[in-house]
């Protein structure tokens, strides 16, 4: 081992049996295991967090399967590498390719893919941090089983630095007492490569022995502790306060748990997905910008990305705060779901139904439908529901004057047609 390696790098597993983590994958019963020891294995996409062993994992199955091993960067590959590895797969046989970041790949990008992955001359493991739903055309995934890799618990982090001080030919030489642990594995963030670095310049300290406590950590790494677990219970506290916060109109306190999470190291993507719900399910037609300025800072933030992108996310979060409040449309729909498991698939209305045939037209499919555009007002009393429930009510305008204005139009047809 090169002593300049980092840590995390000299420590790396050497084969499955030693990897930390991910137990839900490799453990008894896991669906990795099982395709490992049947000897097969499909096309893969690992999505999760960075430091939770994506690219090792991938290095580790390549090794345990015998394949010959690809590795590339989406950030500085191409298509024509992709296409001399595909090359080279028709000549020696079977490759792994380990593609990270494969959401850098754009859509001509990935297609060079498919037909490789199709035909199996390649096995693909990409990796990303991403939403593979997004992020990955549709075509390429449907051909990889998509796996997701969590952010390592507490008790997988502490035994990776226990691992390393007893096995790392320069630290286990070395006299060191881990008295506390607490501050390391918050800076980590569950991240094992932050981890193990974090803990290798700790280690670098003077002392015989050495003595590592949460303030000799704090000292070294010199950055104030931010208490902001994203993997446990305090993660789940602040988003929950956010979004009440601006449900509640309060614009001080969003701004307040905004700051937390952005300090604390959350997902930025993340934080804007939250806004673009909220800005649906509380908000709705009592504001409909509100979903498309939180859906523009989501987008605008993918494009210059952070720091600067809290300032987005401060004037997204304020605005929705300061709107007018209304979840009419989120409980439509909670209503109408409950509905359809309820009474089943009821039949459309012979007037509503298309008839592009003769036959359908003999059978009265689309008689009597009315276009309300012919009428005053562009509307027409009929009913669109199914008979078995007509008259229902699904939708009610809330007591927020903006969506009442929107909608006093319908709700006086309604109720001059059903009474209420």
């Amino acid at each position: 081992m090169k002593s300049n390696q980092p840590l995390a790098e000299r420590v790396r597993p050497k084969n499955i049996s030693e990897f930390i983590g991910q137990s839900h994958l490799l453990g008894e019963g896991g669906p990795i295991r099982k395709f490992l020891e049947h000897g097969q294995l499909p096309s893969l996409l690992f999505w999760g967090p960075p430091g939770v062993g994506k690219t090792t994992l991938a290095k580790l199955i390549g090794e345990h399967l015998s394949l010959p091993f690809v590795q590339l960067s989406a950030i500085n590959a191409g298509v024509s590498d992709i296409r001399k590895i595909i090359s080279d797969a028709k000549i020696s046989g079977k490759i792994l390719l380990f593609l990270d970041e494969i959401h850098r790949f754009n859509k001509s990008q990935q297609d060079a893919l498919l037909g490789a992955v199709e035909n199996g001359n390649i096995i693909l493991i990409g990796a990303t941090t991403e939403n593979p739903s997004f992020e990955v055309n549709h075509a390429l995934l449907s051909r990889c089983q998509v796996y997701v890799l969590n952010e390592l618990s507490k008790e997988d982090l502490l035994q990776m630095m226990q691992n390393a001080l007893k096995t790392d030919e320069i630290l286990k030489n070395k006299e060191i007492d881990l008295q506390e642990t607490s501050a390391l594995l918050q800076y980590s963030g569950g991240d094992g490569r932050k981890l193990l670095n974090s803990l290798e310049m700790v280690c670098m300290q003077d002392g015989s022995p050495l003595l590592i406590t949460d303030e000799k950590v704090k000292e070294v790494m010199q950055t104030k502790q931010i208490v902001y677990d994203k993997a446990g219970e305090e993660h789940y506290n602040i988003i929950s306060a956010f979004i009440k916060s601006m449900r509640g109109s309060d614009p001080n306190a969003a701004v307040y748990y905004l700051a937390r999470m952005i300090e604390g190291g959350e997902n930025a993507e993340f934080i804007a997905r939250r806004m673009i719900i909220l800005a649906s399910e509380d908000i709705g037609n009592a504001n409909p910008n509100a979903l498309v300025l939180s859906t523009s800072t989501l987008q605008a933030l993918q494009t210059i990305g952070m720091p600067e992108g809290r300032i987005l996310l401060s004037q997204c979060a304020i605005y929705l705060a300061t709107s007018p409040k209304s979840n009419a449309s989120y409980l439509a729909i909670n209503m109408a779901l409950e509905a359809v498991k309820k009474t089943g698939a009821l039949g459309v209305p012979n007037h509503l139904r298309n008839a592009p045939t003769r036959l359908m037209n003999d059978l009265n499919y689309g008689k009597d439908y009315l276009y309300a555009h012919q009428f005053e007002d562009n509307f027409i009393e009929q009913e669109f529901l199914p008979q078995e429930i007509k008259g229902t009510v699904y939708y009610e305008p809330g007591n927020n004057a903006k969506e009442n204005e929107l909608r006093s139009f319908l709700k006086k047809r309604w109720k001059e047609k059903y009474g209420y």
